[in-house]
């Protein structure tokens, strides 16, 4: 169904990294979600109250948690299309993340208070009345909830927004909370102690985790989070792929929100090519990226030594060094950068089994200060470490 409301209201909507087709899908997701939210929070709070259940009226209220998470979703979504200005020179795209923040604020606030009412309906219980209706109602609104799993999981997907995953998420956790209420209403008929209560207590829980857990991911976004790996493996082999680059080393990637990333990335060519030739290839392997991750990327040009007997020199000191550090540790991939000033020597370390990952920065720093102490003109670049397969 999703798919056929997309193409209806969603002028051509194949093109998911155009930005105002990224916005439409946004605020259609924003839309659905504020008509089914009110819908489910005007039919559960009036269930809640007629058969006198807290853990109802604590569901329907959850419902209009949602119904503002999704309000926010479209603000998000429409700020963050806004384009760069003085202030802003890369765009607002992060705006998506802090309404992702705010929604998470909302979902826990209202579970503290939720929580709050559910104690009280433990300390001084009250009958829940038993109605078959409002058992249909709410097997309904299960469905109603799955279907905007399903449809925010697929927005999510096919414009890589994290709003609308988190919504979706959250949705999932509503079912689940819903799924309880009917479990409780059911077992009210047939037991005295305050199921209804207790229930409550792990819906509001429940709310709370799901704004706890959109909080964290929002806010590792936010502080810059570490690159997906398979996007940096992607970046990496594309660029590995040029011809004249013999090696590549420190990519970095800076999120200003989905589909604004900033991304350089160092690569290696000898010294002795033709330098007009290789930035023309670097300036086309920029736009290949660009056109097919959509990641705005400078590919800085390392000129390696290509004087054998002075390099033979460099490594044999160098290597020298790490193996003085621990038995068993060794380079691997070893390349030179001679400058007037500065040596920059790039490879990839090798360590014992024995070493685990919590020990690697020590070990870097260590090498570094050992390497810097023998000759101060030396850069040490570890490019990365890796155990030994044996």
């Amino acid at each position: 169904m999703i798919k056929i409301i997309i193409r209806r209201f969603i002028r051509n909507h194949q093109n998911v990294n155009d930005k105002f087709v990224r916005e439409a899908y946004g605020v259609l997701g924003g839309a659905l979600g504020v008509i089914c939210n009110l819908l489910l929070f005007s039919l559960k709070l009036s269930i809640g109250l007629f058969i006198n259940s807290i853990a109802v009226v604590t569901d329907a209220f959850n419902n209009l948690t949602d119904t503002g998470s999704s309000v926010v979703s479209i603000l998000g979504a429409k700020l963050s299309n806004r384009p760069p200005d003085r202030e802003h020179p890369y765009g607002h795209g992060r705006f998506e993340y802090i309404a992702s923040l705010v929604v998470a604020f909302i979902i826990f606030s209202v579970g503290l208070q939720l929580l709050r009412n559910s104690f009280d309906k433990i300390l001084y219980p009250e009958e829940v009345v038993f109605s078959p209706i409002s058992i249909v109602i709410l097997c309904l609104s299960i469905l109603v909830k799955l279907w905007m799993y399903s449809y925010n999981w697929y927005i999510g997907n096919i414009i890589n927004s994290g709003i609308n995953r988190a919504v979706a998420y959250d949705s999932l956790s509503d079912i689940v909370a819903t799924g309880a209420v009917i479990i409780g209403t059911i077992l009210g008929r047939y037991i005295r102690y305050p199921v209804d209560g207790l229930l409550g207590l792990v819906i509001s829980f429940l709310i709370l985790y799901t704004g706890f857990s959109i909080a964290k991911d929002t806010v590792n976004l936010l502080l810059g989070a570490s690159a997906d790996p398979e996007l940096a493996d992607t970046i990496n082999s594309l660029v590995a792929q040029g011809k004249y680059i013999v090696g590549i080393h420190a990519l970095r990637m800076h999120d200003y929100g989905p589909g604004r990333v900033i991304a350089s990335i160092h690569a290696e060519v000898p010294d002795d090519v033709n330098i007009v030739k290789v930035h023309s290839i670097i300036d086309e392997m920029e736009e290949k990226i660009s056109d097919e991750l959509g990641i705005d990327i400078i590919i800085h040009m390392d000129p390696i030594s290509t004087d054998i007997d002075r390099n033979n020199q460099i490594k044999a000191l160098v290597i020298k060094l790490i193996e003085e550090e621990e038995s068993g540790f060794s380079a691997e991939n070893l390349r030179i950068i001679d400058g007037e000033k500065r040596i920059s020597v790039i490879f990839d370390l090798l360590v014992p089994s024995s070493i685990v990952e919590s020990e690697f920065d020590k070990i870097n720093r260590s090498i570094t200060d050992r390497v810097i102490k023998e000759n101060n003109k030396i850069k040490i670049v570890i490019n990365s470490i890796r155990v030994k397969e044996y």
